[in-house]
């Protein structure tokens, strides 16, 4: 084959215009750019599906767990209604309430274990001839169970 243009064509060929059998490097350029924006588009959607847990990352455990599987939810599905739930989620600060309950369930702990050993040692015996002279802890709770499932 002959390297020579047709004689109709104009010999100023523009640069993105390659003769038969070279690279077209235009085409490889743009592949390139292509590619890279994809993968740029992917970073930036990434980045901000993430936003919601990220902002949530800082409150309570389980506030975050409940945003990340909304999120989980809105990236599988496709609804945008369980992202916007997660961001506003990620938004609001819930109010602590396990600290204070946890704090008053150690109290009445506390106050019942002191008021059971007070108890114990100011009950009166009823006929002390007949019962033992000491009562011990097992016993106690032996009667304290029969007592109660009598009741029952």
């Amino acid at each position: 084959m002959s390297e020579q243009l047709h004689p109709m064509a104009p010999h100023n060929l523009p640069f993105y215009i390659i003769l038969p059998g070279q690279t077209d490097v235009l085409m490889i350029v743009t592949g390139i750019i292509l590619i890279a924006a994809v993968f740029g588009v992917g970073l930036l959607y990434w980045h901000l599906h993430s936003l919601p847990e990220r902002m949530a990352h800082k409150t309570q455990k389980l506030q975050f767990e409940i945003v990340a599987v909304l999120g989980l939810l809105a990236l599988f599905t496709h609804e945008h209604l369980y992202w916007i739930a997660a961001l506003v989620l990620a938004l609001i600060e819930l109010p602590d309430f396990g600290t204070p309950l946890r704090s008053i369930a150690g109290s009445v702990e506390r106050i019942a274990d002191s008021t059971s050993q007070v108890g114990v040692s100011e009950a009166p015996q009823p006929d002390t001839a007949a019962a033992p002279a000491t009562v011990s802890r097992e016993d106690q709770i032996v009667d304290t169970e029969q007592k109660v499932r009598s009741h029952a």
